[in-house]
């Protein structure tokens, strides 16, 4: 593990010490401003940042123990860098007070520089323990409604405890800076298009690229990355996405320059990433690169008692886009959601959510307003059992039955959206493009025109002389 690195600010008026310890610092790493004088040592502190102050209690014009003392009134505790006094016998009374104005350690006159390097080291451990501790402690104060997460389940709160393991551990690495946080849909983005969206591409480096662009890689770099629906990635994709979490480094589309980054990865897909290595959609490297803190949220199905304060989140949210005075479910709208096994998870709830309330003129959304495949089927994957009659079936024709009822479901829930159907049932769009021509299944739209065209078919038979 590497010690950390800082910024220090060395104060001491004997020209000797102050080359003798400024060397030690910067070949420690560190980076540092040494100065012979008090009022220098404080014009600085006010100026600028720094982790750590490392300041001699005798110096001309002002003590170490008065500059200290000055740190304290003027900046918050927050704010100031850990302090390290350097005294000599007689004036550790001195140090001692120093340390209740806030300092962290003092070292007593003559020492080896050895000692200075390890107080430092510790100083800079303290104060990065210190503001990730502020920061948790900011975010807890907030209503951020528990990350964003919705649901009180015991699943949930168990998820809550891995993520703030796991914020604690990303923050342990950016707790001094302001990081990018830069988000990338996967399923959103062609794939023709992907590795341009995140290793950027030099000008002609394919017909369109009419200038450089950076990838997203480049904007993340010393921040975060988050990848959503990371299943999506094609193969030839993960391979270079592997070589970046690894290597920090990449080339643009069209480049031979390396560009190198410091980029941390987090991911999320709801397709079972190791059953996707055994079906050989996804690499096995990658897949153990990234299953480095694995956080797993249970199916919605397994953990009903989420469903009315996710049903909540989304109709605040909804009425809020859309304008509307909606404020809840009735009870036996709420009892239907309840009873449904929700295959497509919160994705699926919150589209009924939203059509909902889109379709409501009251305050309320009314049972009426539910799907009527979510109406009908209190279990949608409840079989009951069924009995072979003497004659036998046709075991294929009532799968086939059976898998075209669930198509028509879910495309009724996403409004015939093929795309965000195929990613309910876990499926490529050109797989349920085809499955859909093989039962000669019509979308909602095609039926709405289809009911329409009847209609105006019979009403112009109805007329007079028709």
């Amino acid at each position: 593990m590497k010690s950390p690195r800082g910024s220090v600010l060395l104060a001491d008026d004997e020209e000797g010490i102050l080359k003798t310890l400024g060397r030690a610092l910067r070949e420690e790493g560190h980076d540092v401003t040494a100065t012979a004088s008090a009022s220098e040592a404080q014009r600085l502190l006010s100026e600028r940042s720094f982790d750590v102050f490392v300041v001699d209690n005798r110096m001309p014009g002002r003590t170490g123990l008065e500059i200290i003392r000055d740190l304290a009134a003027a900046v918050p505790e927050g704010e100031r860098p850990q302090v390290l006094m350097m005294t000599a016998h007689a004036t550790v009374e001195n140090a001692i007070e120093a340390m209740k104005l806030g300092a962290y350690d003092y070292l007593q006159k003559p020492f080896e520089v050895d000692e200075l390097l390890v107080a430092v080291r510790r100083a800079l451990e303290h104060q990065s323990l210190s503001r990730q501790n502020r920061y948790l402690l900011s975010e807890r104060e907030e209503d951020f409604d528990h990350y964003g997460i919705v649901g009180s389940s015991r699943a949930v709160e168990e998820l809550l405890r891995k993520i703030e393991l796991v914020a604690r551990a990303v923050h342990a690495r950016s707790a001094q800076h302001e990081m990018p946080l830069i988000k990338v849909n996967c399923a959103a983005i062609p794939e023709a298009l992907l590795e341009s969206e995140l290793f950027g591409h030099v000008k002609g480096a394919f017909t369109g690229a009419i200038y450089a662009k950076k990838g997203l890689f480049k904007l993340a770099d010393k921040g975060t990355l988050f990848f959503d629906e990371i299943g999506n990635i094609p193969m030839e994709t993960q391979a270079k996405l592997l070589r970046v979490i690894q290597e920090r480094e990449f080339m643009r589309l069209g480049g031979i320059e390396t560009v190198k980054v410091d980029v941390r990865v987090v991911a999320a897909t709801n397709v079972d990433l190791r059953r996707a290595v055994e079906a050989g959609r996804f690499r096995e490297d990658l897949y153990y690169r990234l299953n480095v803190i694995a956080v797993q949220l249970p199916p919605l199905r397994q953990r009903k008692e989420d469903v009315p304060a996710l049903a909540q989140h989304f109709i605040d949210k909804y009425a809020r886009e859309n304008g509307k005075d909606v404020e809840g479910v009735t009870p036996e709208a709420l009892q239907v959601l309840m009873d449904y096994d929700w295959p497509g998870n919160v994705r699926e709830l919150e589209n009924v959510i939203e059509r909902g309330v889109v379709l409501t003129t009251g305050p309320m959304i009314g049972k009426e307003l539910v799907p009527e495949q979510v109406r009908s089927s209190p279990g949608f994957f409840h079989i009951p059992p069924v009995s072979v009659p003497p004659e036998g079936i046709n075991l294929r024709e009532v799968i086939a039955g059976f898998e075209r009822r669930i198509i028509e479901s879910t495309l009724e829930t996403t409004g015939g959206v093929q795309k965000d159907a195929a990613r309910l049932l876990g499926l490529k769009p050109t797989t349920l493009n085809e499955m859909i021509k093989r039962h000669s299944i019509p979308l909602p739209r095609d039926r709405e025109r289809r009911v329409n065209s009847i209609e105006r078919d019979e009403a112009s038979l109805s007329k007079p002389g028709a």
